[in-house]
């Protein structure tokens, strides 16, 4: 079966060069790196509340799991990553608008700090 490298322009490259693939499919499965809410285009954070920068992340996720022949309606597991859990209910929010009627499973933890001083990360896996 073997693994593939996920890659589309449609979506941010890896961090700074950083050794890590947007996504990788496997098993039937794409396992999405996470995601902040950076602009594709430009490589800077897009948005200074939680709710513009989630619907970035939205984007981006729904871009790389496009390439991989999935989608938003796939996803089976996200984690996120908050710098506040204070901005759940606005994260919130915006997640229940894109992943639809049947949610995947879900971890959200706060953390102390994320790239660029973004305000929320979101990793996700989905069916292929």
């Amino acid at each position: 079966m073997g693994k593939t490298v996920v890659r589309t322009e449609k979506a941010p490259a890896p961090f700074q060069g950083a050794p890590y693939s947007q996504a990788i499919k496997a098993g039937g499965l794409v396992f999405v790196s996470g995601q902040i809410a950076l602009d594709p285009a430009h490589g800077e954070v897009v948005g200074d509340t939680i709710q513009e920068q989630t619907r970035q992340i939205f984007d981006n996720l729904e871009a790389i799991l496009a390439e991989a022949g999935s989608g938003l309606g796939r996803l089976v597991k996200t984690t996120v990553f908050l710098t506040n859990l204070d901005d759940f209910q606005g994260m919130n929010e915006v997640y229940a608008g894109r992943v639809g009627e049947s949610p995947p499973a879900r971890a959200t933890v706060e953390v102390g700090r994320l790239p660029s001083g973004a305000l929320v990360e979101i990793e996700a896996i989905a069916e292929t």
